[in-house]
């Protein structure tokens, strides 16, 4: 899901990548169709049922052509029909990632999303709607996948809102700032990487099967607003993006200060993009800025208490000679590429 630079500098809208599934399943397996945005490009992907608690996927190398997966489908229904052939599950937009607590594995998906912006042509969406499949078929399953603490866990994780504060893209890699994606030219699975990607831990498993990043989608949690605005007769678009860490996240007063990595408490990469708002296309100026907060970087806590609205600040002296200190700002110079 890289983008690329074209000949004038700008990221090209229009590389491969797929975008629109759709999820069948038979008695033994899940077979996920996907197509990027022309409907030119069609892959199969192949996720093993009969399996209880690993998870094994294939990827087809084929590249079908729309008559040509149907046809595939059409013949996997025909060789499953005596075990109730090939079912139509659910339409979606990518795979948020996989999931085992105690018993089998759970594919966790995107059922319907929104556009809330683009840049460069690349459009910018948020989620409205995810749901959890269980991977095995019930005829496999352990009594692990029907325990108290699995449904326990289960209800944990549906407890995350992911229709609220996630987004992401396609094409632009939304979890790098703007001058970092025109500059390299880096892979998809490099991008997953980086501190600003939630579902990283999620998808690792089928990145490192596949060793490519078609089947998910990176989710960066934050903040994303873009509107038109016009400044002396001339349109622009401004863009507002805050990237929160997935590192030594949490709650204030809870996280504070530094980690012996050198991640601080709630860091947030703050930018803000200002293009011309003119067709598709057309040549356009374009500005980014970026701003970076967090905790002070020292070992440091607060007790919380209702009764005292200003908890006073505890400084440790665990880390003498600020070693951690000392991490971080090393980390924030090979972010920035401060020399």
């Amino acid at each position: 899901m890289a983008a690329k630079n074209n000949s004038d500098g700008v990221l090209d809208p229009n590389p491969c990548y797929l975008q629109k599934f759709r999820l069948y399943e038979t008695r033994s397996h899940f077979y996920m169709i996907g197509r990027d945005k022309n409907t030119t490009v069609w892959r199969v992907l192949k996720i093993d049922r009969l399996e209880p608690s690993e998870l094994n996927i294939l990827q087809d190398s084929t590249r079908y052509s729309e008559i040509e997966c149907s046809d595939l489908l059409r013949r996997i229904h025909e060789g499953n029909r005596p075990t109730g052939g090939l079912k139509f599950v659910t339409a979606c937009y990518g795979i948020i990632g996989f999931v085992k607590f105690l018993g089998p594995y759970y594919m966790l998906l995107i059922t319907k999303r929104r556009k809330i912006g683009a840049i460069c042509g690349h459009i910018i969406y948020a989620i409205t709607k995810s749901e959890m499949i269980t991977i095995p078929n019930t005829s496999v399953q352990s009594n692990m996948a029907y325990s108290k603490n699995e449904k326990r866990y289960k209800k944990l994780l549906c407890t995350v809102d992911l229709t609220k504060d996630f987004f992401f893209s396609y094409s632009y890699n939304i979890m790098h700032s703007l001058q970092r994606n025109l500059c390299k030219n880096e892979t998809g699975l490099v991008h997953y990487e980086t501190m600003f990607v939630w579902n990283e831990f999620l998808t690792r498993g089928i990145r490192n099967s596949l060793k490519n990043t078609l089947w998910t989608v990176a989710l960066v949690y934050g903040f994303f607003k873009q509107v038109k605005l016009s400044v002396s007769g001339r349109d622009i678009k401004l863009t507002l993006i805050a990237r929160r860490s997935r590192h030594y996240a949490g709650t204030r007063y809870l996280k504070r200060g530094v980690n012996e990595k050198g991640r601080v408490a709630n860091d947030v990469e703050t930018e803000q993009i200002v293009f011309d708002d003119v067709p598709e296309g057309c040549p356009t100026q374009i500005s980014s800025v970026i701003q970076n907060r967090g905790s002070i970087p020292l070992f440091w806590s607060q007790e919380t208490s209702r009764l005292n609205l200003k908890p006073d600040i505890i400084l440790s002296k665990k880390d003498p000679n600020n070693e951690a200190t000392k991490l971080h700002f090393e980390n924030l110079a090979r972010r920035y590429e401060i020399q």
